[in-house]
C-alpha cells in the first residue's frame, strides 16, 4: 500500500531527527539552552520564513480549500464534548477545563504538523488554513475564556491584538498576500529576494523536530494520578474522536474523496499543539494537565496516522 509506505518512511525520517534531539540533549550537546535556542529561532525566524516560502508559491484558491470547514468544525466539536465531559465526571475549575478543551482541539500544525505535510502528504501549505483558523480564531477565544475565569475582566485590546504577536501567523499572512497579488497581476517575488528567505525557512523542521526531542530527555509524566483520566479523555478525543468527525464531515458533508479526504483526516490526527503549554504558563492553571496531555497525545499520535494511511492513503 504506497500511502501507508509513504507515511511509514515519513515517521521514520521525522522519528530519526528527533532521536538525534534526544541524542543531543542526553550527551548535554549545546548546553542546558540548547532547547530553548531552537524553539525560540525556529519559532520567530525560520518557521515564519518556511510559511512564507510556501504560501507565496501557492494558488490563493488551494490555501483557502473548502477542507477548512472540515478543520473548524471537527476542531470545535471535540472541544465542546471535552467541556461537556468535564461537567459530568472530571468537575475541574473553569480555566483548568478551558486548558482541557484548547487541549482537544489544538492541532501541532508547527512542530508535528509541518513535518508531517511535509514527508507524509507531500505539501508543507496543508498546514496553513489550521495555522491560520486557530491563531486567528481559537487562540483570541481562549485567551478571552481564560482573562473571564482567572482575571474576572477582559482586556479587548490584548486579545485582540494576540495574532498579531504570533510570527508563524505574521509570515502566513504575507505569503497569502502575495499569493493574491500573484493571482491578481501574475507579479512573483525575484528569486534574489525568494530564495534567502526559502533557505532560512528549510531549517524550521529539522530545528523543530529535534527541540522536540530534546523535550523529551528527563520528561516524567502522568505523575499526579487526579489528572489521568482527563489526560486520557484529552489524547482520545485528540487521536481518535476528531479524525473520525473529520472523516464524517469530508466523506458525507462536504464529499471529499481521494487525496483530500486523506489530508483531512490525517491532519485531525495531529497530536496536541504545544500553544496550550504556553497559554496554561501565561495563567498559571493546569501546567501538569497541559504537558501531560501534550506529550501523551504526541505519542499515541502517528499509530492512529498510520491506521488512516492504511485505511483511506
Amino acid at each position: 500500500m504506497p500511502g501507508l509506505l509513504s507515511a511509514m518512511e515519513g515517521f521514520c525520517v521525522i522519528g530519526i531527527v528527533i532521536l538525534a534531539g534526544y541524542i543531543a540533549a542526553r550527551m548535554q550537546i549545546g548546553g542546558s539552552s540548547a532547547q530553548m535556542v531552537l524553539n525560540r529561532f525556529s519559532f520567530f525566524v525560520s518557521s515564519p520564513c518556511l510559511m512564507f516560502a510556501i504560501l507565496s508559491k501557492e494558488p490563493i484558491f488551494d490555501i483557502f480549500h473548502s477542507s477548512i470547514i472540515v478543520a473548524f468544525f471537527s476542531a470545535m466539536l471535540v472541544g465542546l464534548v471535552f467541556l461537556a465531559l468535564n461537567r459530568m465526571f472530571f468537575h475541574m475549575s473553569a480555566p483548568d477545563a478551558i486548558i482541557g478543551s484548547l487541549n482537544s482541539l489544538y492541532l501541532n500544525s508547527n512542530n508535528i504538523g509541518l513535518p508531517i505535510a511535509t514527508y507524509i502528504l507531500g505539501n508543507g501549505a496543508l498546514v496553513a488554513p489550521s495555522l491560520v483558523m486557530q491563531q486567528a480564531l481559537f487562540t483570541p477565544i481562549g485567551l478571552t475564556a481564560l482573562d473571564v475565569t482567572t482575571k474576572g475582566k477582559v482586556s479587548f485590546k490584548e486579545i485582540a491584538k494576540q495574532p498579531l504577536h504570533q510570527p508563524l501567523l505574521i509570515g502566513s499572512l504575507l505569503g497569502i498576500l502575495l499569493s493574491a497579488v500573484n493571482a491578481w497581476t501574475g507579479w512573483f517575488i525575484p528569486n534574489f529576494l525568494y530564495d534567502p528567505i526559502n533557505m532560512i525557512g528549510e531549517s524550521a523542521v529539522p530545528m523543530i523536530l529535534m527541540a522536540f526531542g530534546m523535550s523529551l530527555h528527563g520528561t516524567k509524566p502522568l505523575q499526579q494520578k487526579g489528572d489521568r483520566p482527563a489526560i486520557f479523555t484529552v489524547a482520545i478525543l485528540k487521536n481518535i474522536v476528531m479524525p473520525i468527525i473529520a472523516f464524517l464531515l469530508a466523506y458525507f458533508v462536504m464529499g471529499f474523496r481521494g487525496n483530500v479526504l486523506y489530508a483531512c483526516v490525517v491532519l485531525a490526527a495531529l497530536p496536541t499543539g504545544q500553544n496550550v503549554y504556553n497559554y496554561a504558563a501565561r495563567y498559571n492553571v493546569g501546567l501538569t494537565f497541559a504537558r501531560d496531555g501534550i506529550l501523551i497525545s504526541t505519542l499515541t499520535s502517528p499509530v492512529f496516522i498510520a491506521i488512516i494511511a492504511a485505511l483511506l492513503s
